[in-house]
């Protein structure tokens, strides 16, 4: 395991881990074992008219885990510190990041089926899915897991439209992250505009194509192990997306509305200028597409 600082950044350090154990190490350099934990009590939850379950950031079943979808992931972990990003200083909360996109198996698992895919592929990212099916997989993730839910709302209307929809980042539970939480992550604790510096682009990039996505984790991860944090599948985050910001914030979660959601880091038909991570795209949450999809962050809550 290494430790070390990010770019411009206070961090403790970073480390991959397995299963059903984040790894990370402390301030002194030794290692630190970091679980999800379940909720003491459970409150039940609320039925949606569309019959899906809806919550009010309560325990899905009781604080017993079924791992079985959590198991299809594997996980790098941050400490909470300071970045810099576009000159801005920013606060965050200690979290972890899937080291893959989400794939269609953990997808299927979650949801109990999937929009049309360009192939029966397993392994390869789901793709065609909008904002909130992204975030519904959240849900299904974290009350698999006997935690919390992070996103709250009334209702599920037509194409998985979530109503009155509410965001709870004091929950523990897994989320998309915020575009903070992904540039950290996708910079993969380099100073260049991409973590590869001057190397050839195609040998760390799957970008520029023409036949759909491919199998994650085809190419090599980035310092922190995470893959295609550029190209294979543009990613949602969880950010309305608007203007940046121009002073220190704390644990910064986006704009406060919006009619657009960020999506981040390219997809495999994009020019290579479209997969730095820097780049910022604004999308309809319901929008989908084929060169779309999402990976997720779990968060013990931001403080």
């Amino acid at each position: 395991m290494t430790c070390g600082n990010l770019y411009k950044l206070t961090l403790a350090g970073v480390a991959i881990s397995f299963l059903l154990t984040f790894s990370a190490c402390t301030a002194s350099g030794e290692p630190e074992e970091i679980a999800p934990t379940a909720p003491k009590s459970d409150s039940g939850t609320a039925s949606s008219s569309s019959g899906a379950e809806s919550s009010s950031s309560e325990s899905g079943n009781g604080g017993e885990r079924d791992s079985s979808i959590y198991n299809l992931l594997r996980w790098v972990e941050f400490q909470g510190g300071k970045a810099k990003v576009n000159s801005v200083e920013f606060s965050f909360s200690a979290y972890s990041v899937s080291a893959t996109e989400v794939t269609q198996a953990a997808y299927a698992e979650a949801m109990g089926g999937m929009p049309d895919q360009p192939k029966d592929a397993p392994e390869n990212p789901v793709v065609n899915v909008s904002w909130f099916d992204a975030v519904l997989f959240c849900n299904e993730l974290s009350k698999s897991m006997g935690l919390d839910t992070a996103y709250v709302y009334s209702s599920v209307g037509d194409k998985n439209y979530l109503q009155a929809l509410e965001i709870d980042y004091g929950v523990e539970s897994f989320r998309l992250a915020t575009e903070i939480e992904w540039e950290i992550a996708a910079h993969g604790g380099t100073n260049t505009m991409f973590y590869w510096g001057t190397d050839k682009a195609s040998d760390y990039v799957y970008y520029g194509q023409t036949s759909g996505p491919t199998r994650v984790g085809s190419y090599p991860p980035n310092p922190y192990g995470l893959y295609d944090m550029a190209g294979n599948v543009a990613e949602w985050v969880n950010d309305w997306y608007g203007a940046f910001p121009t002073k220190a914030m704390d644990n910064y979660t986006g704009a406060t509305s919006g009619t657009a959601r960020v999506v981040r880091g390219g997809g495999w038909s994009d020019p290579i200028k479209g997969c730095a991570p820097d780049v910022r795209e604004k999308k309809d949450p319901l929008y989908t597409a084929p060169t779309l999809g999402f990976r997720v962050v779990y968060s013990r809550g931001l403080l």
